[in-house]
């Protein structure tokens, strides 16, 4: 567990520092002092307002007691276990076997799941899956994804500035050819590398939540047994709505994928979260 915080601090740190790289290489200070303010002011928006977006976007609505009180139960448990208040519960209109978790902190935590992980596991798996979205909250996975992910839009963003710079030949009129080589590299590689850094965070952070949460229910067999159903079952009933862009949210990816897809997927590979976590031990 603590090897994964590591790995996320540093990941987070190369992340930043590459943006404001990128930022400085645009525009001396100014560049690196717009690229932070731009950071700033995306990650205050998307930390108050992603959850509310998101759930909007997957027309999720509250799932009640009277209508659904075994999962409001299981969550209601699952978090006396996990030492934090109890998130609101949504349900998704959707047979796609998922749940993610969502909001800015422990107190205003969510925990979405759809109808069709309710088809398809018993108590024990769906244990297991709301005790990995618990863990998600407890660690806050939502602030650091917000981050990573406004981080990596701001580089994107800044490229695309590099793209013009080296199409018009450099910025402040300077045409010399190694300014222009300078734009395209950076143009071209730092947005590959700022995927590839917020895709090595997303996937850390799942075996630290499959961990965690295998933990907080004392029964990691129960969640390698929902996530091997859940592989199967968003395999053939992939999510038909929403955006794909928010697929690092889900505990499996809700979308079909293959080929390089596939390759740049947030979450780690399914077999080796299901081997690690029937090779736990719990005391």
């Amino acid at each position: 567990m603590i090897i994964n915080q590591i790995k996320t601090v540093l990941l987070l740190g190369v992340l930043t520092g590459l943006m404001l790289l990128a930022g400085q290489l645009i525009g001396g200070q100014i560049g690196l002092a717009i690229g932070l303010a731009i950071a700033l002011i995306m990650n205050f928006g998307s930390y108050f307002f992603s959850h509310k977006i998101v759930l909007m976007m997957y027309r999720a609505k509250p799932a009640s007691k009277k209508d659904y009180p075994e999962l409001n139960k299981i969550v209601a448990e699952v978090a006396h276990k996990a030492g934090i208040p109890k998130p609101k519960v949504y349900i998704i209109p959707t047979e796609n076997p998922n749940a993610f978790a969502t909001g800015r902190n422990p107190k205003h935590g969510v925990v979405a799941c759809t109808k069709g992980i309710l088809h398809l596991l018993s108590k024990e798996e769906l244990k297991g899956v709301i005790a990995h979205e618990m863990s998600h909250i407890k660690n806050r996975d939502i602030l650091i994804q917000t981050i990573a992910s406004t981080i990596a839009g701001v580089i994107s963003y800044i490229a695309m500035i590099a793209r013009w710079g080296a199409i018009f030949g450099g910025f402040g009129g300077d045409r010399d050819g190694e300014n222009v080589f300078s734009l395209l590299a950076l143009a071209i590689l730092t947005p590959i590398i700022a995927l590839i850094i917020q895709l090595a965070i997303s996937r850390s952070r799942e075996y630290l939540a499959d961990e965690t949460g295998a933990k907080i229910i004392k029964n990691p067999k129960a969640l390698a047994s929902a996530l091997e159903k859940l592989e199967t079952g968003t395999r053939y009933n992939p999510l038909r709505f929403g955006n794909k862009t928010t697929s690092s949210l889900f505990i499996a990816n809700p979308f079909r994928t293959t080929g390089l897809t596939a390759l740049f997927s947030t979450h780690p590979p399914m077999k080796e979260r299901i081997r690690r976590l029937n090779n736990m031990r719990i005391n």
